[in-house]
């Protein structure tokens, strides 16, 4: 048998003096150098140590023995646009169209905190998610809609107590059990202050708030997910690969570190974290990524935390295929790209998904393209076959290069983050902020010079006509949403409502105390999101962001 060394001289060295390769260097997405041939030298290592089994410490192959052949991967599409009505009859329909969770998207004021009405949410009321200013709009949001029956991912951070509070009281008003409700809520302040901007408060009480949501959900929701560690964004913001990896799980660990110091039990809280990723073009390192990040956490929690329950150790993540990757130059063609990219979670283990749809570099997506988003996760499921057996990359050697690399890339970021002293403390240096930003730069400079072509933007273009039939939010929205919130505050008890004030304040100011018993009572007062707000405001102060340079 030829080595590799014979083949290339005797077989490579003649065709590369004839005709060469397309050029000098070739690399992932993220610039990892990609070999001409790939042999079994990444997966020469101890098998059982490195990819095990399915549903076997340390999880690169998933986290469960028998993966999708059992039951297929959540299909939860991301939707929210206008107000709670518009939003429920696009819910209600993705459902009766075979989507089995719902993902809610809140507009801009709703999630830094404000009302409708607010001077500071003017021309943004609905615009790119669902105005919510009260239970009232939970309510009508809701409506027709089992909440034992469907699992709910809501998408926000800096109000994330206030909107999970809402659904609670919802649940308890319904009657609902509430250890049957389930479903995620994103939580993830720090990526926040990486990589998205929708803060309110400075790093400390935000993690106070993250802390008290662990502890009420531990002995009062146990089915819903407390925080879903975002790397999404940070992608979304220009990161690499391995960047989203291990911004991410220091996150992750900055988390854990504070439910632990405030006393509580690591298996009480752990096995209800989850992650959320992007899924961006690059196939195969998008696959590796996920599955060296499952590796990856699971090695780091039960080094750091030693806990007794294996599903601390599972990294659980939903998949987003990445909307910075959408062209608004022939926008059908996107339809290609969250293709590859659905492909490349499910070769990598997610456990749920959302497709984008093909317009939304343009607008908010219509029903007809929400529609073909979703069909795009069944025909993967049900017609191409890559879900009838487990992690059917494992063995590539090209693949397992890929997520060896990953992960030794994702540590060292991990290692000098802890001799930073932790995430916090890399945020406040703006560590993570300069690398991500350094990246995006590359990145760009890549698709400006060609070394990086992006079909129908730098290569292959056309002359398009102006778009039509993109779905707009009618400006009338605000105005019939303010009046909806007026009406609400002369209707209501506002004697109960200064009591709940009160109550949230002498909580805010007491660390021993927990801030989620009251919002609740006061959401079920009918207290809106921007005074709940606005009186933590009063307490803990606001966030400024240093530039960073």
């Amino acid at each position: 048998m030829k080595t590799k060394q014979n083949w290339e001289k005797e077989s490579v060295e003649p065709v590369l003096k004839k005709v060469g390769e397309r050029r000098d260097r070739f690399s992932t997405t993220s610039n990892i150098e990609v070999e001409r041939l790939y042999t079994p030298s990444p997966i020469s290592e101890d098998y059982l140590e490195n990819l095990g089994f399915p549903g076997t410490f340390p999880f690169t192959r998933g986290i469960y023995p028998t993966g999708y052949r059992s039951r297929f991967w959540t299909m939860r599409q991301y939707a929210g646009f206008g107000d709670a009505e518009s939003s429920n009859k696009r819910y209600r329909y993705l459902l009766s169209q075979g989507q089995t969770g719902l993902s809610i998207a809140f507009d801009l004021p709703t999630q830094i905190g404000y009302d409708s009405d607010d001077s500071h949410s003017e021309g943004e009321v609905g615009k790119v998610g669902v105005a919510i200013d009260s239970l009232n709009d939970m309510e009508i949001l809701f409506d027709s809609i089992d909440l034992e029956k469907v699992s709910t991912s809501m998408t926000i951070n800096s109000t994330a107590a206030i909107l999970l509070a809402m659904y609670i009281a919802l649940a308890k008003k319904r009657g609902n059990n509430l250890s049957k409700i389930s479903g995620t809520i994103q939580n993830d302040i720090l990526k926040e202050y990486i990589a998205r901007g929708t803060y309110i408060y400075p790093p400390s009480p935000s993690m106070r708030i993250i802390r008290d949501l662990f502890s009420f959900c531990s002995e009062n929701v146990p089915k819903w997910n407390t925080i879903s560690v975002s790397g999404y964004h940070i992608r979304e913001a220009g990161s690499t690969a391995a960047q989203e990896v291990a911004f991410t799980l220091a996150d992750g660990i900055s988390y854990v570190e504070t439910a632990i110091k405030s006393g509580l039990d690591v298996d009480k809280f752990a096995p209800r974290i989850s992650f959320f990723f992007g899924a961006h073009n690059d196939l195969f390192e998008e696959a590796a990524k996920f599955r060296a990040a499952r590796r990856l956490w699971a090695r780091i929690t039960k080094t750091r935390f030693a806990p007794k329950n294996p599903r601390s150790t599972m990294l659980r993540f939903h998949t987003q295929t990445c909307g910075s990757t959408l062209t608004a130059q022939q926008p059908v063609n996107n339809i290609i790209r969250v293709t590859i990219q659905a492909l490349s979670a499910v070769l990598g283990g997610t456990q749920s998904l959302h497709t984008n749809s093909f317009d939304e570099a343009l607008a908010l997506p219509t029903e007809d393209s929400a529609r073909t988003a979703l069909r795009t996760q069944q025909i993967i499921a049900y017609e191409s076959k890559i879900a009838d057996t487990l992690d059917p990359l494992a063995g590539s050697y090209y693949v397992e290069s890929l997520t060896n690399q990953m992960e030794k890339e994702a540590s060292d970021y991990i290692d000098k983050i802890d001799n930073m002293g932790g995430m916090v403390k890399a945020i406040e240096n703006g560590f993570p902020q300069r690398e991500i930003q350094n990246a995006s730069y590359e990145y760009q400079k890549k698709i400006e010079s060609f070394d990086e072509i992006i079909v129908g933007v730098n290569k292959f273009k056309i002359d398009e006509k102006k778009p039509t039939g993109l779905l707009k939010i009618d400006e009338s929205l605000a105005k019939k949403q303010i009046k909806k919130l007026n009406n609400l505050r002369k209707i209501r008890d506002n004697r109960k409502i200064e009591h709940d004030i009160k109550m949230i304040k002498e909580a805010a100011k007491d660390e021993t105390k927990n801030l989620i018993p009251p919002i609740i009572e006061a959401v079920s007062d009918y207290m809106t999101i921007g005074e709940i707000s606005n009186t933590l405001r009063d307490i803990f102060g606001e966030y400024q962001e240093q530039v960073i340079i």
